[in-house]
């Protein structure tokens, strides 16, 4: 069982994770924490931006000599390969560390197996502790890791009476500041943000993290059957990369200006006349895309949940009254109440004057 220093300092690695999240994309953001054999904290570490060292490796080297005998804390399960960075059970061993304490086994079919490396070397392992925490920061990527598609967030901002935007089509802005900082720190945790060709026709968004540090821009995709995307969409400058999904069957005139404008095109098959939104999302996870956010409009987001694929819903509500205006989502084809997807609540947090609420999709439901 895991001593009460051991948890202190695995809530410590877990803070380090949260303090850098979106740093280490598309690694997870992992934090850790070496303790001697009293017990002392003697070192800490997080993983860093990719091709860097992982936490466990950061964390050893600010120890030294003083982890031989201790024991290393951290968030996830060491890994035991050779990828981008050195194998993390070599390091470990090496360092003469006599335990080590995690949160999450590893569920990345490659990176897995540390945990029993360890023990083969005789170190002994203590796993699960605070699990339920380390999921809460951790669990989008480990969701994505065991799986052939990202972690999906749909991000939507409304009035209390689910309108994104008036009847006249302006929508700048239903949420307040305070709001819109949080989207960004939402878009600094993600590999890829994602949005329709109606959003980028009708707002031009530039759909890149503002107001705050950010080491890399997430890619941006615009889900764009018809290849459609106007050559000076600001979607399209050097900010950050940009992917387009058009159909394979697109104007090839199009999907050419597109390329010869700084984009890259990604042919994805039609299903019902549009992009094929999982062969989309499976696409970009072969492309180390582990977490998605959706900023689409109503379309687009009616497209992914009619095909399950939404994994988080996050809505933003401000204390406005529209009447009328375009719905935050689509139709459906949802009849009667009995057939309501059913979503859990999950959080729901005060942000200046407007609500956060944050739900995840009953698991059978519709």
């Amino acid at each position: 069982m895991a001593s009460p220093a051991e948890i202190a300092a695995m809530r410590r690695a877990l803070e380090l994770s949260v303090q850098h999240l979106g740093s280490s994309n598309p690694n997870p953001c992992v934090g850790a924490v070496v303790l001697d054999p009293a017990g002392q904290v003697v070192g800490e570490g997080v993983t860093q931006p990719i091709g860097g060292d992982h936490a466990e490796v950061c964390a050893l080297r600010a120890a030294g000599a003083a982890a031989r005998g201790g024991t290393l804390v951290v968030t996830l399960e060491p890994c035991s390969h050779v990828g981008r960075s050195q194998r993390c059970t070599d390091v470990i061993t090496h360092a003469g560390v006599r335990r080590v304490v995690y949160s999450l086994a590893d569920p990345h079919p490659v990176a897995a197996g540390g945990a029993a490396t360890l023990t083969a070397a005789g170190v002994d392992v203590e796993a699960e502790v605070l699990a339920a925490e380390a999921g809460d920061v951790l669990g989008r990527w480990a969701t994505a890791a065991g799986r052939s598609r990202p972690h999906l967030s749909w991000k939507y901002a409304a009035t209390l009476d689910g309108r994104i935007a008036a009847s006249d089509g302006s929508s700048r802005w239903i949420t307040g500041e305070s709001a819109r900082a949080d989207v960004h720190r939402q878009r600094l945790e993600a590999d890829a943000v994602i949005v329709g060709i109606g959003t980028v026709l009708a707002d031009d968004p530039h759909l890149t993290v503002r107001d705050r540090p950010a080491l890399r821009q997430p890619l941006r995709v615009v889900v764009d059957s018809d290849a459609r995307t106007s050559l000076g969409s600001r979607v399209l400058d050097a900010a950050a990369p940009t992917v387009v999904a058009v159909c394979d069957d697109a104007p090839a005139e199009r999907v050419r200006s597109l390329r010869a404008a700084g984009a890259e095109v990604l042919a994805v098959p039609r299903c019902n006349g549009v992009v094929d939104l999982a062969e989309l999302l499976e696409q970009l996870r072969a492309r180390d895309v582990y977490i998605a956010l959706l900023e689409g409009g109503p379309r687009l987001a009616a497209g992914f949940l009619r095909r399950s694929l939404v994994d988080r819903v996050v809505g933003y509500y401000a204390p406005v009254i529209l009447g009328a205006g375009v719905p935050s989502l689509d139709d459906l084809g949802i009849g009667t109440i009995d057939g309501a997807m059913r979503l859990t609540t999950v959080d729901v947090t005060q942000i200046g004057d407007d609500v956060r609420i944050t739900t995840v999709p009953r698991i059978g439901s519709s």
